[in-house]
């Protein structure tokens, strides 16, 4: 079985970086699949410096090639690029931002002259990997840019999946950022999303993901067969918004659970606040898709993902921070000081959650979704998450839905 899952979590909690040529040597091959070097989907990346996407990049150069058909997939040689930081593969090439090391060296020369990601992976190195896939893994708020850059780019018949949490919010309501690669990209886009904190995963400890896909079961167990290890457990759900949107809101609760850790509330309140998060994640969730399954709440993607994130994940931490200092320290500030340029997903989702919200009038209905976002932005102090998040909303409102994208 390969062992992808310690790089790919590592990319999808990193910050871009700069377009890289890898020999990793820790990889052993599936079976199930036939590797070969990587194709160069993009053409050498952008260099920039700090955490926000340069205004213009270098237009790809190569369309991408993948199975010549689904119906094929299994047959075609596998070819993988990572857009995304990180590393992954004998040969990856990807769009990535460049980050100066306290060293003063650059983060991507120390990767592709250790094999180990220093900053965002210290003391793992990094797998081999010849494989077939296209795999989004940056922040959500740069993904837009992106597919316009990769537009006419890649062939349809490409295959993709999404690690990305968060969704883009435009006048016709929210968009999933796997709905915005398959629109502008013209490309089939599954998701996976679970409870997996990428430090545990590199040094295999067991745990789970959830594969989300729309229509075509063959190429989610595709995606199965790829992650899936001895020690991580892989399932495939036919509900890619569902799965999607779990593994985006769940960063919002994560910060309410912040905001109590921070405020010593214990973990009975911090229980309650993860039980109502939960309840307004699934409702939220059906109100904008009516395909989203009950179910799906019950996978690796929905209440695993949501207990480990409030437990142990950064934006929960951050969160802790905020609400110790009484909301007198900004995120933006906290951010810098705590993740080492990586970047908080929780925040920016609150805010849009809260725009949607607003929009359809539906602020009453989401007591946490909103007090979070009033908290974030200093509206409200960090002790209003349990104040305002015990108002019982009306959930009888929610007889219908509606669908977006």
């Amino acid at each position: 079985m390969s062992r992808l899952l310690p790089l790919i979590f590592s990319l999808a909690r990193a910050s871009l970086g700069l377009h890289l040529r890898l020999s990793p040597s820790r990889f052993q091959h599936n079976p199930s699949f036939t590797f070969t070097s990587l194709s160069r989907f993009m053409a050498p990346a952008f260099e920039a410096q700090g955490g926000a996407p340069p205004p213009q990049a270098e237009p790809v150069q190569e369309q991408a090639a993948a199975s010549q058909n689904n119906a094929h997939f299994s047959n075609y040689e596998s070819k993988v690029t990572i857009v995304g930081s990180g590393n992954w593969g004998n040969e990856v090439r990807m769009w990535v931002y460049e980050e100066i090391l306290p060293s003063g060296e650059k983060l991507t020369d120390v990767i592709n002259s250790t094999n180990e990601n220093v900053k965002y992976l210290p003391g793992i190195k990094l797998g081999k990997n010849d494989a077939n896939m296209l795999v989004f893994v940056t922040p959500h708020q740069f993904m837009e840019g992106i597919c316009r850059k990769l537009v006419g780019k890649i062939k349809g018949d490409v295959q993709a999946i999404s690690l990305i949490k968060g969704m883009e919010v435009k006048m016709e309501g929210p968009c999933m950022i796997s709905s915005l690669i398959s629109e502008q990209l013209g490309i089939n886009c599954c998701v996976l999303m679970g409870a997996n904190i990428a430090n545990e995963i590199a040094v295999e400890k067991f745990s789970e993901a959830t594969v989300g896909y729309r229509e075509n079961r063959e190429i989610a167990e595709k995606w199965v067969q790829l992650f899936n290890t001895p020690y991580f457990l892989v399932t495939a759900v036919q509900d890619v918004e569902g799965v999607e949107l779990c593994g985006t809101l769940k960063n919002v609760v994560a910060l309410a659970a912040g905001f109590v850790d921070g405020l010593e509330m214990g973990n009975n309140t911090k229980a309650a606040i993860m039980r109502i998060g939960l309840r307004e994640m699934k409702a939220f969730s059906k109100l904008l898709f009516s395909s989203v399954k009950d179910t799906t709440f019950f996978e690796s993607c929905g209440v695993a993902d949501l207990i480990t994130t409030c437990l142990g994940g950064r934006n929960r931490k951050v969160a802790e921070a905020f609400a110790r200092n009484g909301g007198k320290r900004s995120f933006d500030e906290l951010e810098a000081e705590m993740l080492q340029g990586q970047k908080l997903q929780g925040v920016s989702t609150a805010r849009e959650v809260y725009e949607v919200l607003g929009h359809r009038g539906w602020l009453e209905l989401f007591p946490l979704f909103a007090t979070v976002h009033e908290i974030c932005i200093g509206r409200l102090p960090p002790s209003a998450i349990v104040e305002h998040s015990e108002r019982k909303p009306r959930f009888e409102l929610l007889d219908g839905s509606t669908q977006y994208c």
